[in-house]
């Protein structure tokens, strides 16, 4: 490959419905204008099926349609800086590969499904927000794969991790190449840097603009709500536990709805109806947790100031489930759920219902959404499971806004380490 002749394709994720299109768009500005021919910038929400693009396999083969060859496909996030000319430098040193920052987990995780589990860092991924790239041979071998073979079609739980089992195949295809130069932080050699997940779209959403449920069981009043009372409900302004019994001693609403030992569709469900009712103020977001989240309201309610509560807005992690075979997204529950009240009042009035109680209420969810044309927002700042299940240097560098599950851990150490600012500034 000549140095200086690579064509190289952007392929980025812009914040969904975000009111901040003023700072996306200058990090394409700044991308487009950097060489003297433009690279190719796809904006991954503008696919015209973007509910199962965003998992990546789904859009490979009609991206591979417009690569040329000796090019490469750099992924990146919004908030990624990059410098082309130093870009083409680096790329000029691979010939066919699979770059970017190497991620490893240092313990086994349930979000890997416990993958590699005798030696957890052995196997590599790559960090979404530092870029990884594929050379276009690579893409086209991906693509023939894809053509042919039986793929999964279940869930897609981490994207960055799974991308990269799929690259490797079993020790058929290549292993994630670590590139020095893909960074988070600005160094003097780096090609790309990254800022924050968490965007500055102004002050933050008013306390009394975002409503709080916290879904608990009469077992865990004694064991988990204590937890939530020492750590993070002291930032809520609105807040309401919906159990399976009514407790005054917490207080604890009962909503009518039996406790179920698997998914909680019906609570949820009756939350929602409850949520638009009188009997609770009138809000323009609800958040729903379980009793064993950890969250940062403040910086919650700054993310929220980058959207529009005018509109159906669902945000959190999102997952996905039959992405390959145009399945649905939904927001995983244990992270914490978000909707806006527009949105809330669109799936109550559409006839969206659980099919029993104890139906997964975040899956239930998001097929409503799907069929409402409600996109499910994702923040990488929102975690299903513990900081143990996550690779450290992704972590160490984000502000987080919620962990889930209380496993083997001390809940209000880890609130206070992950989630608590140290100062909390005075907001409205």
């Amino acid at each position: 490959m000549q140095k200086g002749l690579v064509d190289i394709y952007f392929w980025t994720k812009i914040l969904e419905m975000t009111k901040n299109w003023t700072r996306c768009l200058s990090i394409s500005n700044l991308l487009c204008g950097s060489i003297h021919t433009p690279p190719h910038i796809i904006l991954l929400h503008e696919f015209p099926d973007y509910e199962g693009v965003w998992s990546i396999l789904p859009a490979l083969p009609l991206f591979s349609a417009s690569v040329t060859a000796d090019s490469w496909i750099l992924f990146i996030e919004e908030e990624t800086q990059v410098s082309l000319s130093a870009l083409l430098t680096v790329l000029s040193r691979y010939p066919e590969w699979f770059l970017g920052k190497r991620l490893h987990d240092s313990e086994a995780s349930i979000i890997h499904h416990y993958a590699f589990a005798e030696d957890p860092s052995a196997f590599g991924y790559p960090d979404p927000a530092a870029g990884w790239a594929l050379s276009s041979a690579l893409l086209h071998r991906l693509v023939e794969r894809i053509h042919h073979e039986h793929l999964k079609s279940d869930f897609t739980i981490d994207l960055k991790h799974e991308i990269a089992l799929f690259i490797w195949n079993e020790g058929k295809g290549p292993k994630l190449t670590p590139v020095p130069e893909f960074c988070r932080t600005p160094v003097a050699h780096c090609v790309t840097t990254f800022t924050s997940y968490l965007p500055n779209c102004g002050p933050p959403v008013s306390k009394t603009d975002l409503f709080v449920a916290v879904k608990t069981c009469k077992k865990f009043h004694s064991q988990r709500v204590p937890v939530v009372k020492k750590t993070w409900e002291r930032d809520a302004e609105l807040l309401e536990y919906y159990s399976d019994v009514s407790d005054e001693s917490i207080p604890a609403i009962s909503l009518g709805v039996p406790n179920t030992d698997r998914g909680h569709c019906g609570k949820t469900f009756a939350i929602l109806k409850h949520f638009l009712s009188d009997a609770v103020p009138k809000t323009d977001w609800l958040l729903i947790v379980d009793d064993d989240t950890l969250i940062s309201l403040p910086r919650l309610r700054r993310l929220l100031s980058c959207y529009d509560p005018k509109d159906a807005v669902s945000l959190g992690e999102r997952y996905g489930y039959g992405l390959v075979q145009s399945g649905y997204s939904y927001p995983t529950g244990g992270a914490g759920m978000v909707l806006s009240h527009v949105a809330v009042s669109e799936i109550i009035s559409s006839g969206c219902r659980c099919y029993s109680l104890d139906a997964p209420d975040d899956m239930e969810l998001g097929m409503c959404l799907k069929n409402l044309n409600i996109p499910v927002i994702h923040s990488p700042l929102f975690h299903q499971a513990r900081p143990d299940d996550y690779a450290e240097a992704l972590l160490s560098s984000k502000e987080a806004i919620s962990f889930h599950k209380h496993w083997n851990i001390d809940p209000i150490t880890v609130y206070n380490f992950w989630l608590r600012d140290a100062k909390q500034r005075d907001e409205l």
